[in-house]
């Protein structure tokens, strides 16, 4: 059964990257996002691409699956 909450972990070969952030511990998505905007707002530091949370970086699970008008809606900016 997938959750219905996205998760993301950090991966532990990017762990220098984002001091504070343990690797390899799920987390909800939304929590390591808001611990990474504060990071970055608190240490001027700018994010990596165009994301916050980069793919290569960070592994992601769960989550719910679009149906009916949210299936190809766009939900950020760089989403083609």
């Amino acid at each position: 059964m997938q959750s219905t909450i996205r998760e993301a972990r950090l991966k532990p070969e990017f762990s220098d990257l984002y001091p504070g952030v343990q690797p390899g511990v799920w987390l909800p998505a939304t929590v390591m996002g808001q611990q990474l905007l504060l990071w970055h707002l608190t240490a001027a530091a700018m994010p990596r691409g165009e994301r916050l949370m980069s793919e290569e970086h960070f592994d992601f699970r769960g989550g719910q699956k679009r149906v009916g008008s949210w299936i190809n809606m766009r939900t950020r900016l760089a989403d083609s």
